[in-house]
């Protein structure tokens, strides 16, 4: 759902964790918040496994790959716009060296007809504990 200043909120994205909306309409722009691989309405995080104390035992960064993507297929549809609409993306790794060649296959599946810019960081954590998170711009 959306309000009267440009704001998205999706009825399928998983919840922000802090004060921010989903995305922002400025002009024919849609600019998106972090999205991680969280599922809608739960902590739940698909391929984690934590201890007790929340720490993480182990993850599949190919089920948060998957997970991820299609959160933000949400936000955007939610906006109003399309993975196709994508102009750029930023993508954040907590671990470059085992994760990214995973990655970037899955990327370039999602990715094979629509170019968008990308820059990929490496990031020493993230709020939550998952290994990737994505920042995106789209037109809508």
């Amino acid at each position: 759902m959306n309000d009267s200043n440009d704001k998205v909120y999706s009825s399928k994205a998983p919840e922000p964790v802090g004060l921010y909306p989903h995305a922002r309409k400025v002009g024919n722009l849609l600019f998106l918040s972090g999205v991680g691989p969280r599922e809608h309405g739960t902590k739940k995080i698909p391929g984690v496994e934590l201890d007790a104390n929340g720490t993480i035992i182990s993850y599949d960064i190919e089920a948060q790959c998957h997970s991820v993507f299609k959160n933000v297929k949400y936000i955007l549809e939610e906006a109003g716009s399309s993975w196709d609409n994508i102009v750029d993306v930023t993508v954040f790794l907590t671990n470059m060296k085992d994760d990214f060649k995973t990655y970037n296959c899955i990327y370039a599946e999602y990715f094979k007809d629509n170019l968008p810019c990308r820059t990929t960081v490496e990031i020493n954590c993230l709020p939550t504990p998952i290994a990737i998170e994505l920042k995106v711009i789209a037109t809508v």
